[in-house]
């Protein structure tokens, strides 16, 4: 990264790219527009290249502020978790632990915390068990596992079980990048249900949807129904739906390439709520107690 351009500018960068208004990122941000607006231009003339494009209703990323948000938009929580590590008692954890994972939390976040297990626990081995969250609560019942991800926020909860919730991920509206309701005042459930809706059913994602839809007493029109991510990422990208998704599984580009841009929708609409599990009552074992101050340790990180 070139010395002249700082970690703040890189901040402001990602979030306009997805907001697409300074004004709205300025907010999020809490800074004034006048000075998300330098730091903008600071940044344009670091890279030496013109990364957004200023029109009447906000900015859009040009062809290079695209290739450059696809490199840098990670890189402020890298550098938040190569401090974390780099502050961790080097004390060595040994053993075996059993994690258990539901499909989501396999896709989108087991990649990155097997990484992080080899690189700071080089003597501690794990086992994976993906399975439905029902499933993976039994098995702590049976011994079979020792802790879990899950997504709590569709949990009953079991008695014997803790839950403790790690990350909240707000759910907002996907659309193509020139769809209408992108330039919306506000938008609401009723507006999104007169678009072609694309359903994802994935790690009870269909129940989540049917609760939140029907206490506003309106239903999307599901123009398709997917158990791939991928597939309804294409589909909005190339503007033949809309859906609401949350922002754990959310990445600007489909496979092909092509953009897809989110929002805030106007009515309130449940978190997905990571959390880990494990069983009540006993001594937790050292390999799962650093296992459990490691899924803490990404509230700090999270994006």
């Amino acid at each position: 990264m070139s010395t002249s351009i700082t970690l703040r500018q890189i901040e402001y960068f990602v979030s306009v790219a997805d907001t697409g208004k300074i004004s709205q990122s300025a907010d999020l941000c809490a800074v004034s527009q006048s000075s998300m607006t330098i730091a903008l231009k600071k940044l344009e003339d670091a890279v030496g290249v013109t990364l957004l494009h200023r029109h009447s209703k906000g900015v859009r990323l040009t062809q290079a502020g695209e290739r450059f948000l696809r490199h840098v938009q990670h890189a402020a929580v890298s550098v938040d978790r190569a401090v974390a590590a780099a502050q961790e008692d080097p004390a060595q954890i040994s053993g075996h632990v059993r994690i258990g994972v539901t499909e989501t939390i396999s896709a989108y976040l087991m990649p990155s915390l097997i990484s992080t297990i080899a690189q700071r626990f080089g003597n501690l081995s794990v086992s994976i068990v993906e399975s439905e969250r029902e499933a993976i609560e039994e098995m702590f019942v049976d011994d079979r596992l020792d802790i879990a991800l899950l997504l709590v926020s569709n949990t009953a909860e079991v008695k014997d079980l803790k839950y403790e919730t790690i990350l909240r991920f707000t759910r907002r509206l996907w659309t193509h990048p020139d769809h209408p309701l992108q330039e919306a005042q506000r938008v609401t459930l009723e507006d999104v249900a007169r678009e072609n809706y694309l359903l994802l059913d994935m790690d009870e994602h269909l129940r989540t949807v049917g609760k939140y839809w029907g206490s506003y007493g309106v239903a999307p029109n599901v123009w398709m129904q997917s158990k791939s991510i991928e597939a309804v990422r294409s589909l909005v990208a190339l503007g033949q739906g809309v859906t609401i998704l949350s922002d754990l599984v959310y990445r600007p580009w489909s496979l092909e390439g092509n953009r897809i841009s989110r929002r805030d929708l106007s009515v309130t609409v449940p978190t997905m709520d990571v959390g880990a599990v494990w069983r009540r009552g006993g001594a937790m074992s050292t390999p799962c107690r650093a296992l459990l101050d490691l899924f803490r340790s990404w509230r700090k990180t999270a994006p």
